[in-house]
């Protein structure tokens, strides 16, 4: 009996060592977002999840700063170095900050792509954007048109930091676009640092310093929800709009109130599932994120890369009050 039963233990333990031995081969890829509490990174993550799940012996480390700040991310890049991950995929607080600590967990051997937000080419091997900059600030001007009576009037863009490279890039390309816009005149920029209540106060800022505002443009998840309940605060439902770039289940009241019309956003539960893919075969090595390459994506086909070492993942998509209520379901 005692003998059966050592043999007993020693079998169990040596499933639980195997069992850990497997666990430790997973490959490790480290999601860093801009900020935890963030609903669209939090629907990122569940791409993440669901692309470790197809691929099979992947961990995801789903981490970020509590405040959108590079020197948090910097503090979350160090403790993945010492975690010894094989890739970090990051959405970048500012694409210069981060490099420093991207370059030394490179020479560590780990594998690092940017994603949503852009990392300085230096930093990374290669950038995923979530959709082309030229067609996503089309879409913004496009959308605060359609909030306008002829397609005429004043709007602001509320935006996050005045680092955030995604965000600068999108108005860049909304400012170089006007002059196919010759209705919309931008009167200002104003940022919210993608914090709730800060959006929030520069919402209301805009709404009394600048009385001919008709249209709020938000491409950020956190400004656009934090703008459309302002306008709804100060009963201007009617008098401004909201729009942008938002979450369905964030935005659900802000279009049943009628804050706002339509906006727009690319799925990113379909862009935390990509970028995942995309570190995963880098990591591996059937892929090298080189400018000109492809590399297969599941069930988001192949993604190529181009000249300047971006991807692009989807257009923009655009949703109102025909489609919200099915949308909000899912994210």
């Amino acid at each position: 009996m005692k003998l059966a039963r050592k043999l007993m233990i020693g079998v169990a333990l040596a499933v639980v060592a195997m069992t850990n031995a497997a666990n430790a081969k997973d490959m490790k890829i480290a999601l860093v977002v801009k900020s935890l509490g963030n609903g669209f990174f939090e629907a990122a993550n569940k791409g993440a999840q669901e692309a470790a799940k197809d691929l099979g012996g992947v961990q995801i480390i789903y981490t970020g700063p509590t405040t959108t700040t590079a020197e948090g991310q910097i503090e979350v890049i160090n403790s993945l170095i010492a975690q010894g991950v094989d890739a970090i995929a990051i959405s970048a607080n500012d694409p210069d900050a981060v490099v420093p600590a991207l370059k030394k967990a490179a020479q560590r051997g780990i594998k690092v792509i940017s994603w949503d937000s852009a990392v300085a080419k230096e930093g990374r091997i290669m950038h995923l954007n979530p959709s082309s900059n030229e067609l996503i600030g089309k879409m913004c001007l496009t959308l605060a048109k359609d909030h306008l009576e002829g397609g005429k009037g004043d709007f602001a863009i509320l935006s996050a930091t005045t680092t955030s490279t995604n965000q600068n890039t999108w108005i860049a390309e909304m400012k170089k676009q006007l002059k196919d816009f010759p209705g919309l005149n931008l009167v200002t920029t104003v940022y919210g640092d993608d914090l709730a209540d800060k959006s929030y106060r520069e919402a209301q800022g805009l709404l009394t310093s600048q009385p001919n505002v008709k249209v709020i443009v938000a491409p950020t998840t956190v400004g656009v929800l934090a703008a459309s309940q302002a306008v709804k605060d100060a009963g201007k439902i009617g008098q401004v709009y909201v729009t942008g770039l938002g979450l369905p289940s964030e935005m659900a009241g802000a279009i049943k109130s009628g804050a706002t019309k339509e906006f727009a956003i690319w799925n990113p539960i379909d862009l935390g599932y990509t970028a995942t893919q995309i570190a995963y075969h880098i990591a591996k090595g059937d892929a090298d994120g080189k400018p000109g390459s492809g590399i297969k994506a599941g069930r988001m086909g192949l993604i190529k890369i181009g000249e300047n070492g971006e991807a692009a993942m989807a257009d923009p998509f655009v949703y109102d009050a025909k489609n919200i209520d099915q949308f909000s379901k899912i994210f």
